[in-house]
């Protein structure tokens, strides 16, 4: 089995960097100044255990992998730029190549599924950082994260548990869910968040606001009939496999919106959050104002120009106040 890691960015690169490291045949789909440093110098993975630099094929799109029996792929771009990836990809890759998403929020998969048929989702839980080229770092310790895989559609395939055990190999704890949508739903009330520490900078005061965000997400998730699971502070397996640790001369960067706004990014994820909750809110006739305004919120901070920790408590307080729509 190869693994094709589409998006070398924090969580695509810590994976392909354990994956590597473990022997696993891994190519990454990068660009930029990533894909430079990928193809010069290798990966350099910072963790609380250790750094080691790994090298790994890296190129520049899918046209440029020879698609052959047995890979398997994992998105790992941010939700918004899915869709073009997933064009260029059907474009090449066999319509029964098996599709991981390793990514934020529960849009992907179903997207995904329009041309791949054995599309899985994974709950990547993995406190992971890129800002410079050629480096990622994660934040914790004995395992570089937890992810829940299973197929979209329910249950798990081969490919599942073929995964699995490499990522086991790698130092990622990783678990076949029979519907890993539930654990993902967990994950999205955990990034209802991201948009909020965005504004008011990390480890900023935030009031009740995260629980009132995430009050109005568990509401709609209940009318929608979606079930979802504690994978927070509240899964006992984070006690045991993911313990927080510092690493020597790497501050923490914020969550993966943060990182986007420190890296100049032009587009965000938020519409894919909290954006998920205020569709679904409408599809369902249940209000979600808070949602809908962060949403609005990611545009406003895209459109100024400005970098994390541009907004006061006050002063977020006060806009979601002033741009709460249905």
């Amino acid at each position: 089995m190869r693994v094709v890691i589409y998006g070398v960015g924090a969580i695509g690169g810590i994976v392909g960097a354990a994956l590597a490291r473990s022997g696993q045949d891994v190519i990454g789909i990068a660009r930029g100044a990533q894909l430079d440093a990928l193809q010069t110098k290798g990966l350099t993975l910072r963790a609380p255990g250790g750094t080691f630099t790994v090298p790994f094929a890296c190129v520049g799109s899918p046209a440029e992998v020879e698609f052959r029996a047995g890979d398997i792929v994992c998105l790992a771009m941010k939700s918004q730029h899915t869709e073009a990836a997933l064009e260029e990809l059907s474009r090449v890759a066999p319509s029964d190549t098996d599709v991981f998403c390793l990514q934020n929020g529960i849009a992907n998969e179903r997207r995904a599924l329009r041309r791949f048929a054995n599309t899985h989702g994974v709950t990547v839980m993995m406190p992971g950082l890129y800002l410079q080229p050629g480096e990622v770092t994660c934040f914790v310790a004995p395992c570089f994260g937890i992810f829940d895989i299973g197929l979209y559609t329910g249950g798990s395939n081969h490919a599942d548990r073929a995964f699995a055990e490499v990522l086991n190999q790698s130092n990622i704890a990783a678990y076949l869910s029979d519907d890993v949508m539930v654990s993902k739903r967990g994950k999205l009330l955990i990034n209802l968040g991201n948009i909020i520490e965005a504004a008011l900078g990390r480890g900023a005061d935030a009031g009740d606001l995260r629980e009132r965000v995430r009050a109005e997400g568990v509401a709609v998730l209940t009318a929608a009939d979606l079930d979802w699971q504690d994978v927070g502070a509240g899964d006992a397996r984070r006690q045991k496999l993911m313990k927080p640790g510092p690493v020597d001369g790497v501050p923490r960067g914020g969550g993966s919106t943060s990182q986007s706004l420190i890296r100049g990014a032009d587009t965000l994820e938020t519409p894919y959050l909290n954006g998920e909750i205020a569709l679904l809110a409408r599809l369902h006739g249940v209000p979600a104002p808070l949602n809908a305004a962060l949403t609005r919120l990611a545009s406003e901070l895209l459109r100024q120009g400005v970098g994390t920790g541009s907004l006061t408590l006050a002063q977020l307080e006060d806009w979601l106040t002033a741009h709460q729509t249905p």
